[in-house]
């Protein structure tokens, strides 16, 4: 096939485009490098079936010309990062509904599926835990910007099953926490980044709030797999996945295995999150996924073991840390 990936410089992107070139499709690339990065898809500069434009799926005119060249699009680009988004919630807000609504509105024209890549974000501070995908969506007030980022995935996903009420075949992820390589080692979007970056260096591993927070981590090269079952088999059309490993990990518990994993010195400090993010930042507590979902339409279940994943995010940071000594 001839593919899209808006967003495909970024993290988990660079990894989708890594597999379905590895796999035989031509592959696009839109992606204006504001969180992603380029050197993530260097090694195919080359290739045949390979395209790269640097540029926003804000820009309508390059999007309409994409989506008339292609048969499937795997729409990952996005405003990301917590740290981010409490910095510029108008930019995340822009970012996301206005370029979901391009992405969708042009993949619709051309007849083009689409896998658009949410968050797990979605759930907010539900209590219903593991989170179903028909289940509650609870926020705090409009006030606190750190609800702008699930509140417009939220809006991109009703703009996905608008199209799909006018015919247009499209399906959604819900990534729970998703970590690997390439991640960015300042940790705008990942503790388990800016964790191993803080073992490696010596330093205190940050953790907020009181450690006890919650979360289930799933390895990049399955939340891949599971995002590509999304855009090619048939009974995961009109539908929302949670895509996730069931394991629930505390942050304070991720720390603990970050120091032991690199044999680090470094302690935990817990730092207040009104420290960081300011005084009105509000958090969830627990984010466990339901993944039956998955497992019955895509097939699809994750396996690999936060410590399994640890130590491949450790191995390539030791390298880079290496490297640039």
């Amino acid at each position: 096939m001839n593919v899209l990936v808006t967003g495909g410089a970024g993290f988990i992107g660079s990894h989708l485009v890594d597999r379905l070139l590895a796999d035989g499709h031509h592959v696009t690339v839109i992606d204006n490098c504001v969180t992603g990065r380029p050197e993530n898809v260097a090694q195919h500069a080359d290739r045949p079936g390979f395209t790269f434009l640097r540029g926003s799926v804000l820009n309508e005119t390059l999007v309409a010309a994409v989506c008339r060249e292609v048969d499937l699009v795997f729409h990952l680009a996005a405003a990301v990062g917590v740290t981010h988004i409490v910095k510029d919630p108008l930019w995340a807000i822009v970012t996301n509904t206005r370029g979901t609504e391009i992405v969708l509105k042009r993949a619709f024209e051309n007849r083009v599926r689409v896998v658009f890549a949410s968050s797990s974000e979605i759930y907010g501070q539900s209590d219903a835990v593991p989170f179903d995908e028909d289940g509650p969506r609870v926020l705090g007030p409009t006030t606190i910007h750190r609800w702008a980022y699930s509140t417009s995935k939220a809006l991109d996903e009703h703009l996905c099953w608008a199209y799909a009420d006018k015919g247009l075949a499209v399906s959604a992820v819900r990534y729970f926490n998703i970590f690997g390589p390439r991640m960015d080692p300042a940790g705008y979007g990942s503790v388990i980044a800016r964790f191993v970056t803080q073992a490696l260096a010596g330093e205190p591993l940050t953790v907020h709030g009181d450690g006890r927070q919650s979360r289930c981590f799933t390895y990049v090269s399955e939340a891949v797999t599971a995002t590509i079952l999304a855009g090619t088999h048939d009974g995961a059309l009109h539908e929302a996945f949670n895509i996730g490993h069931p394991q629930e990990h505390t942050i304070e518990h991720l720390a603990e295995r970050v120091i032991a994993l690199t044999d680090s010195p470094s302690t935990v400090t817990r730092v207040p999150y009104a420290e960081v993010y300011g005084p009105s930042f509000a958090d969830t507590r627990r984010r466990v996924p339901d993944v039956t979902k998955a497992a019955e339409r895509l097939g699809f279940r994750a396996h690999v073991t936060l410590d399994e994943g640890l130590a491949a995010v450790i191995a390539e940071r030791a390298a880079a840390a290496e490297r640039a000594r």
